[in-house]
């Protein structure tokens, strides 16, 4: 079925888009096609999934791939490629996340701009968000952003580093596994 071309509610897209087969993004009335990943994108969404979900056992927090929504007030609901929550709410839900403590995109050439705008710009409306991760397959850079005790956000490039951190969950992933099964980067 195509995407609407009227402005929806947040309720007539809920509507819609639980009969779809392909996923839709919603900002603000209007309607967002999702277009299929590369490999190299579910290949980091795979090691990422499998590795925080490992050190997320024996907590109360979990880690859900890009299959699920997350919604930010009555204007947005957003597909972002994994998110951790630790929200009991969160964990009781069937359909729509609410309250995430991270949210980790994997980028890719044609969703950069978006994920790293108006995404992060829509993501930091969440009060229960503490860190903001952005990965680049192709550049093999990590950064992350993480939320202030004064609500202020500090950036942090995990590029150089030996590892992908999360400290508001307890999670570090060796880069080498964020990035395990794509293709050498292209020499300098």
């Amino acid at each position: 079925m195509a995407v609407p071309a009227t402005q929806l509610s947040l309720t007539e897209y809920l509507d819609w888009e639980n009969q779809q087969p392909d996923r839709n993004e919603f900002y603000r009335g209007e309607v967002f096609a999702m277009v299929g990943a590369r490999r190299v994108h579910g290949c980091i969404v795979s090691n990422l999934n499998r590795r925080v979900a490992e050190q997320l056992d024996g907590t109360p927090c979990r880690v859900f791939t890009e299959g699920m929504k997350l919604q930010i007030a009555d204007d947005a609901i957003f597909y972002p490629d994994l998110l951790i929550t630790c929200d009991k709410a969160d964990l009781s839900t069937e359909m729509v996340f609410r309250s995430p403590t991270v949210v980790i995109e994997v980028l890719s050439p044609s969703t950069q701009a978006y994920d790293r705008g108006l995404k992060f710009a829509t993501y930091r409306r969440l009060p229960s968000l503490k860190e903001f991760i952005l990965v680049d397959p192709d550049a093999r850079r990590v950064e992350g952003y993480r939320r202030t005790e004064q609500d202020q956000w500090l950036f942090f490039d995990m590029s150089e580093g030996p590892t992908l951190d999360a400290p508001s969950i307890g999670c570090s992933v060796p880069l080498a596994e964020v990035f395990d099964g794509l293709d050498p980067p292209p020499s300098s």
